[in-house]
């Protein structure tokens, strides 16, 4: 699998720690170079030392229309092309609506759905126009089964998930694939604000998986024969009950 992407050019959001950090590594590893996409340019700066000469940094912030306009240019003008677009950035907000704050809702929202909907639009025109191209989005078990302590998080997957299965019926004519990887619960900064209880008790049950297994489905996605998609791609824990 060394060489799987051989030749190719893939842009991964969030990219700068957890599981972006870690798809863009497994990509680099099976022959890619690798745009990553960040406002952290201080981190970015960390990582693509680590990460070596296919990883290349892009500083862009998601939230912001016009920060977005400049990502497929800085992207093509660093790499001339553009095969694997992974749209993962994103944030999570749990706990009781009766108690939640609809600001943090807000900002929540804006980064799980408007800035994919933004930034998947941002790179379809040079996709479309090469006849191929992969784009894969983060999602969420939540996505598919309602998580009671997550509401509003749980509604933003959902809606990712209507727009990834609708945009992949609208572009497949064009030669390009679209699909959800959809994980359980993933030991990342999104779960930073789990009671602390909850997330020792996860820990220690076996609920929460590595982003490097994460990663592992996404380059299992990307690396099957052009005429298969790979709609959804569900991974759990073992005692994940959902």
């Amino acid at each position: 699998m060394a060489h799987d992407l051989s030749g190719k050019v893939a842009a991964v959001t969030g990219a700068a720690s957890g599981i972006g950090l870690e798809c863009a590594r497994a990509m680099l590893a099976a022959g890619a170079r690798v745009v990553l996409v960040d406002r952290a340019e201080d981190r970015l700066k960390e990582v693509v030392a680590e990460l070596g000469d296919g990883a290349i940094p892009l500083v862009v912030d998601l939230t912001s229309p016009a920060s977005v306009a400049t990502m497929l240019p800085g992207i093509l003008d660093k790499t001339g092309q553009l095969d694997i677009f992974h749209a993962n950035a994103g944030s999570y907000v749990g706990g009781e609506i009766l108690n939640g704050d609809p600001d943090a809702w807000d900002r929540m929202l804006n980064l799980n759905i408007n800035s994919v909907f933004r930034s998947v639009h941002a790179v379809l025109p040079h996709m479309v126009g090469r006849k191929t191209g992969d784009i894969i989005v983060t999602s969420s078990i939540a996505g598919l089964v309602p998580v009671v302590w997550e509401p509003v998080y749980t509604a933003s997957k959902h809606a990712i998930q209507a727009f990834v299965h609708t945009l992949r019926r609208q572009v497949a004519k064009h030669g390009l694939r679209v699909g959800a990887v959809a994980p359980g619960p993933v030991v990342t900064a999104l779960i930073s604000d789990w009671p602390k209880q909850k997330l020792e008790d996860e820990l220690a049950a076996g609920g929460l998986m590595q982003p490097t297994e994460v990663a592992q489905a996404v380059l299992f996605m990307l690396t099957r024969p052009r005429n298969i998609t790979i709609r959804d791609l569900v991974i759990l824990p073992q005692s994940n009950d959902l």
